[in-house]
């Protein structure tokens, strides 16, 4: 799905009056798997569409979206690829992005 249809899609998940949160990269730096201006949409099911990268990052940004959905209140999510497990066996990018979440 591209970036507008995802814009278009949010805006109908906001008019049906479903809740779900969207999940916006607002700044990277260094090796990252997607790029500013990539978002995703969560819902409270777990059901995702779009996706700002996958792996572990995309699943800390998930559970902080849960978090706002039942909030109701914005907030900005560091999500630091530069360290962990992974990062020794080439699993992690090596990067640094600030995603902002908000609901829908």
């Amino acid at each position: 799905m591209d970036q507008m249809q995802l814009i278009k899609r949010a805006m109908e998940v906001r008019k049906g009056g479903e809740k779900a949160a969207l999940a916006t990269i607002i700044r990277t730096k260094g090796s990252t798997p997607r790029k500013t201006g990539s978002r995703m949409i969560v819902f409270p099911c777990g059901r995702i569409e779009g996706t700002i990268g996958g792996g572990c990052g995309e699943a800390e940004v998930i559970e902080k979206a849960f978090e706002i959905i039942q909030s109701n209140t914005p907030s900005q999510q560091r999500v630091d690829l530069t360290k962990g497990l992974l990062f020794e066996d080439g699993g992690i990018c090596g990067g640094i992005m600030d995603v902002f979440i908000e609901p829908i």
